[in-house]
């Protein structure tokens, strides 16, 4: 079965001991990692808007650590950054739509 998508380092190994199955792999080059973070990315969004698993969420996570870490932006950076545009334009926890402008 193809697949072409980026996996979790351990995988590959999983693969081989629980299916015995020799997995082909390769290691992407930046421009190539990045399209698939992205698109790894937009997956585990939309697998996690459908069933609301943690598991899911946890994926997600692990993502937003590897751009970050891709990008060469430290997480003080980025929690700072958070804080500082919560206390500019809030957060997204008083459930507030916008119906019309």
């Amino acid at each position: 079965m193809k697949y072409n998508k980026l996996v979790r380092d351990k995988v590959p190994e999983i693969i081989l001991k629980k299916e015995g199955k020799i997995p082909i792999t390769h290691i992407a080059a930046y421009a190539e990692y990045h399209v698939k973070l992205m698109e790894k990315l937009q997956e585990e969004v939309e697998q996690f808007a459908k069933t609301g698993a943690v598991e899911e969420l946890i994926d997600i996570l692990e993502l937003l650590d590897a751009i970050m870490i891709e990008k060469k932006i430290s997480k003080r950076v980025v929690r700072t950054a958070q804080e500082s545009k919560a206390k500019e334009r809030g957060k997204f926890t008083r459930r507030i739509i916008l119906d019309e402008a």
